[in-house]
């Protein structure tokens, strides 16, 4: 059922019928809904020539406009039981699905590039986040290091130590020589100023 809509072409099938009679344009469409292919294909050769045109002016890419064409053209094959010739010729039916089909590409490609756009410009906004997000980070960093500056030193050896050296409460203890229980005791006392000094409730 795929012919070359494109210009300078000569598609297999029956002779063309281009510039055929309304009548006969309109026999050939009913004959189409019965399901005759040949009928089709006349049809098609002479029609195609315009619906290409048309289409061509719409999406303006001659490769696009021969690929309207073809979906406009098995539209119309599948509608052929539909078409009413007392609503309009045959050639102006084709045109209209063609139309219909050449717009609905322009803004399909137009929301393809639209969304290509917003996902640029997401992703824009993305780096800048990145980079306000690291300058949080180190202000952030540089206020807790401003905040151990404020515990004893016996605490901010015991809050770095766990904290930042990942040691347990006992392998704390064993490193500072200081007993279990007095190292727990700091790292609370520690840790409670720590949070205040930062406004962490």
């Amino acid at each position: 059922m795929t012919r070359d809509a494109g210009p300078g072409t000569t598609p297999p099938g029956p002779s063309p019928r281009v510039g055929a009679g309304e009548e006969v344009l309109a026999d050939l469409v009913r004959r189409s809904a019965e399901g005759d292919q040949q009928a089709f294909a006349a049809l098609y050769d002479a029609v195609a020539p315009r619906a290409y045109g048309l289409a061509l002016r719409v999406v303006r890419d001659p490769d696009l406009a021969a690929d309207v064409t073809q979906e406009a053209l098995l539209d119309a094959w599948r509608g052929a039981a539909g078409f009413r010739p007392e609503r309009g010729s045959v050639t102006g039916w084709v045109c209209s699905i063609t139309h219909r089909r050449a717009v609905d590409l322009v803004r399909s490609t137009q929301s393809r590039r639209d969304r290509e756009l917003r996902a640029g410009a997401a992703s824009f906004g993305r780096e800048h986040d990145d980079v306000a997000e690291a300058v949080a980070d180190a202000e952030d960093r540089r206020r807790v290091v401003d905040c151990l500056g404020t515990l004893t030193a016996l605490e901010q050896e015991a809050v770095t130590a766990a904290y930042y050296g990942g040691l347990t409460y006992r392998e704390v203890a064993d490193r500072l020589g200081a007993k279990l229980a007095t190292v727990k005791s700091r790292m609370r006392t520690g840790l409670r100023r720590l949070l205040d000094c930062l406004g962490v409730e």
